[in-house]
C-alpha cells in the first residue's frame, strides 16, 4: 500500500487540511498520516526548531499535531518516528489558505514542508488556494485537481528531479484550466501598521499584501486570470548565469 504524509502551515484544525484528508481517503487506497502544527505557522519558511523540545499530540487515528512545531519540523520528526523502515511515497503540504506564488515561496511554511521532504529524497507537493473573500472559500476545484495529481504520481511516478518539488496554486474564481509556468515577480514593500498599548508602548502588525506583480506567463499572472498553476521548484539557489560577471568583478578588484 502506498503511503502519504500530509502537513500544512495553517495548523491541524485547518478546514482545507481536513477536507483534503477526507477527499484523499475517499479516492485513494493509500495509508494517510497527518502531522500538522498545533497552531498556525504561516510565513515560517523552512524553519526547524532547535531551541526547545517538540511533542506529538494524538488527535485521532493516524492524525497528530506537533506542539509548537513548524511544517518542516512535522515532516522531519514524522519521518523519524513513523517511517523508520520505509519512507512515504509522497509528502503533501497544504492546502494553504492563501496563494504561495512568486518570491513569496521563500517565506512560505507550506513550501517549507515540501522542501524538507525533497531534502530527504521524498517527492512532494505544496498546495495553496488563492482567496478573495476568506468567508467564501471554495476548495472544490483544488480537491478535484489534487486528487488527480496524487493518483498520477502514485501510479506513474513523480515527474521532477531530486530536490525539486511541485508548487501548485488554485484560483479563487471559476477554474479556466491549468498552466505550467514560472515563478512570478512580486512587488514588495516594507509597510507596517503602528499601534500603542495602554502603557504607551509602540508595537507593529505586518500587513497582508495584495498580489501585485510584473511580467506575463507567470504563476501570479495566470492565477489571477483564473488558472490553476503548476511550477517546479528546485532547491539549488545558485545563480549560474552570474558566474562570469562575478569572476570579472573579482579580477577587477
Amino acid at each position: 500500500m502506498k503511503r502519504i504524509l500530509i502537513t500544512n502551515d495553517d495548523g491541524f484544525e485547518s478546514e482545507a487540511l481536513l477536507k483534503l484528508v477526507k477527499r484523499l481517503k475517499k479516492d485513494l487506497k493509500a495509508h494517510i498520516l497527518v502531522v500538522a502544527p498545533a497552531r498556525e505557522k504561516s510565513a515560517c519558511s523552512h524553519a526547524i526548531t532547535l531551541s526547545q523540545p517538540l511533542r506529538f499530540v494524538k488527535v485521532a487515528k493516524d492524525f497528530y499535531k506537533l506542539d509548537d512545531g513548524t511544517p518542516s519540523d512535522c515532516v522531519y520528526l514524522a519521518l523519524a518516528k513513523f517511517y523508520k523502515k520505509t519512507l512515504p511515497d509522497l509528502v503533501i503540504s497544504g492546502i494553504n489558505k492563501g496563494a504561495n506564488v512568486g518570491e513569496d515561496i521563500s517565506y512560505s511554511g507550506t513550501c517549507g514542508g515540501a522542501m524538507e521532504a525533497v531534502l530527504q529524497g521524498i517527492p512532494a507537493l505544496a498546495l495553496s488556494q488563492l482567496y478573495e473573500n476568506p468567508k467564501k472559500l471554495n476548495y472544490k476545484n483544488a480537491l478535484k485537481i489534487t486528487s488527480k495529481i496524487v493518483k498520477k504520481i502514485l501510479n506513474k511516478g513523480f515527474p521532477l528531479n531530486k530536490k525539486e518539488f511541485l508548487n501548485v496554486n488554485f484560483p479563487a474564481k471559476k477554474l479556466r484550466g491549468i498552466k505550467i509556468c514560472k515563478m512570478g515577480k512580486r512587488v514588495y514593500n516594507f509597510k507596517a501598521s503602528s499601534h500603542s498599548n495602554p502603557r504607551g508602548q509602540e508595537f507593529f502588525w505586518l500587513p497582508l499584501t495584495d498580489l501585485e506583480f510584473r511580467g506575463k506567463n507567470s504563476d501570479v499572472a495566470f492565477l489571477k486570470q483564473g488558472f490553476a498553476t503548476m511550477t517546479p521548484i528546485r532547491l539549488d539557489f545558485t545563480a549560474y548565469e552570474s558566474f562570469k560577471t562575478l569572476k570579472k568583478w573579482l579580477r577587477n578588484t
